[in-house]
């Protein structure tokens, strides 16, 4: 089939209209082009990016029912709601759809009115639901988050496995699949599992530019994570934490503390888990403490923080959690969390699980991944990238770029630590290595006469935690590693060699072998031109209107088209239209109020 160049006409037309943006972001207009040709896609782009757009515009200019398949019901639930908002006929089919909906659906489907219909999968599989549909004209099956068909992907739902089994009763319809993480072999999984053709397959950047990356070693964790909450009163945000019971304790300190900060996890009643999750979508300023439960289902564009009191269970994990914040592309900042506990915790995990060898393989490694990106000397941003098999120089936009982390000569120590390792013959681990640097006696040395051994005490300057920093250093310089075929030995690498020998210098980073020592550095996020005043008055009406209409507030406008209307003052319909975010729909709905609002604070 030839393309049609009308209907990029028609999607360029729409991206106006209907959604009130000026321009496609950086890749999108490529992939539509392709999709709107009839062809299969697989397409991997950074949260953030505008990768619903890719499946949403399309049912919009041409003919047929885009089927989406979405994992969460709130985030079908959102996803419908904001496709209302700007006048786009849409529906969610799962356990919570009432029947008035249901007849709604249906009804929409007979009359040809319906242009997206979301789904959960394990609905879309049943016999009888396909064979009803079958009766509808369907342009395109869309499966979003669709790394969760890998079992190489860190968020395996083996629901997604009968999917391709649906492409096919549908009659090999086009498929659309996307994702904001999935490397290599995930992205070959996906192509494998999901299509019953071959996709054509685009990866663009991983690179959150708006986001700050920060990392530190734990001292007191809630203090570290207090110290960072004070930059950002009146924000909302999400601190991941590795267990229930700290979510709880946490949201409960913070609250003492006079921040709305709320619980999330599985363990919760439904019912409080559901309002805790709605006071996040609705309210701004709302800090919700969460383990990983908390998230896929996550749309709310005006997140401003995201940290981990607890470090993330893979280098792709914590892509992800990470892009939970600023998705409205305005700066946002992220602070993770770590100790040697937490990355011995996980290497126990993933040990003693029940995966077969070789996922145990890969999980080590994103494991390894994730620990010298922690540690890294060098640019958090170009460390990160190069994990996922981009180049970049340093991004002038991270902790290590700022210079809040010091480094410091560290030959003198390396070298003490990587003999260290050579004398036990590399069977020993970190904690019991650096009681040997730090001439600690414990049991376990004297077992295995460490005491008698010429590195004993030889870094009594150093605490025993001060040397598993320098030695975690090491580790995540590949200095030194593990074994490939034994994998309770470690090894000195010939780099790690040179440095021993004195041929090579090395860097440390101070604030990891000697943590507390320097607070971390300020940085506030700015909202540029925009008149304080006005934006706080324009953020009351979206609220007051989303609290009416009982949806989140980011459903009527975005922080970004506030910051917009608060900075331009548009006195008139046709100058609100030109403000990005404001399609005819919502023009027409909200304009006259907002307007109000501006006119009123000029006369003030």
């Amino acid at each position: 089939m030839s393309p049609d160049p009308a209907l990029m006409l028609k999607a360029r037309a729409a991206l106006t209209s209907v959604y009130g943006f000026s321009a496609f972001r950086p890749g999108q207009e490529e992939i539509l082009s392709v999709i709107l040709d009839g062809d299969d896609v697989l397409a991997v782009m950074p949260t953030g990016s505008g990768k619903s757009l890719l499946f949403q515009l399309p049912p919009i200019v041409r003919a047929g029912l885009t089927l989406v398949v979405s994992p969460l019901i709130a985030l079908m639930r959102d996803q419908v709601a904001q496709l209302r908002e700007l006048g786009i006929e849409a529906a969610a089919l799962n356990s919570s759809t009432e029947p008035d909906e249901r007849r709604q659906i249906a009804r929409g489907l007979k009359e040809g009115t319906l242009r997206l219909l979301y789904i959960a999968p394990e609905r879309l599989m049943r016999d009888d639901v396909i064979a009803y549909l079958k009766g509808f004209p369907i342009g395109c099956l869309a499966i979003d988050e669709a790394h969760c068909v890998s079992q190489w992907g860190h968020d395996f739902r083996p629901e997604y496995l009968r999917l391709r089994e649906v492409v096919q009763a549908l009659e090999g319809v086009q498929t659309v699949a996307v994702t904001a993480t999935a490397d290599a072999p995930t992205r070959d999984d996906i192509a494998a599992r999901l299509f019953v053709r071959k996709p054509k397959v685009f990866v663009r950047s991983f690179d959150r530019p708006n986001l700050f990356l920060a990392m530190r070693p734990k001292t007191n964790a809630t203090r570290q994570l207090i110290e960072r909450l004070d930059l950002h009163r009146g924000e909302s945000g999400i601190i991941y934490c590795a267990s229930r019971r700290r979510t709880e304790e946490l949201a409960q300190e913070l609250s003492g503390l006079g921040r709305r900060a709320l619980p999330y996890h599985a363990g919760l009643d439904h019912g409080v888990r559901a309002a805790n999750q709605d006071a996040f979508l609705r309210e701004d300023g709302c800090v919700v403490c969460a383990t990983i439960a908390f998230g896929m289902g996550i749309d709310k564009p005006d997140v401003r923080f995201v940290f981990h009191a607890d470090m993330p269970s893979s280098i792709e994990a914590y892509y992800q959690e990470i892009g939970r914040a600023g998705r409205d592309g305005l700066p946002a900042d992220t602070l993770t969390l770590y100790g040697a506990g937490d990355i011995e915790l996980r290497r126990r995990q993933i040990v003693e699980g029940g995966s077969p060898d070789e996922r145990k393989r890969v999980e080590m490694a994103k494991l390894d991944d994730l620990v010298t990106l922690c540690e890294t000397a060098r640019c958090r941003r170009q460390t990160l990238l190069g994990m996922f098999g981009e180049e970049s120089g340093p991004c002038g936009h991270c902790d290590v770029c700022k210079g809040a982390v010091r480094l410091i000569d560290g030959r003198v120590e390396a070298q003490k630590a990587l003999s260290a390792v050579l004398r036990t013959s590399g069977r020993f681990f970190f904690g019991h290595l650096a009681n040997i640097l730090a001439g600690k006696t414990t049991e376990a040395i004297e077992r295995h006469g460490h005491h008698e051994l010429k590195t004993f005490g030889v870094g009594k300057d150093r605490t025993p935690a001060g040397w598993r920093g320098v030695l975690r250093q090491l580790q995540s310089a590949k200095l030194i590693v593990r074994d490939e075929e034994d994998r309770d030995r470690l090894v000195v690498t010939e780099e790690g060699r040179k440095v021993l020998r004195g041929e090579t210098p090395f860097a440390l980073r101070e604030d990891v072998i000697a943590p507390g020592r320097k607070r971390a550095e300020r940085r506030i996020v700015e909202p540029g031109d925009a008149d304080a005043d006005l934006l706080a008055a324009l953020k009351a009406l979206r609220g007051a209107i989303a609290a009416a209409q009982k949806q989140p507030a980011y459903v009527i406008f975005p922080d970004r088209t506030l910051l917009e209307m608060a900075k331009e003052r548009p006195a008139s319909l046709d100058d609100l239209a030109s403000i990005h975010g404001v399609g005819d729909t919502k023009l027409h709905k909200y304009g006259a109020p907002f307007l109000a609002v501006i006119r009123d604070h000029a006369r003030a």
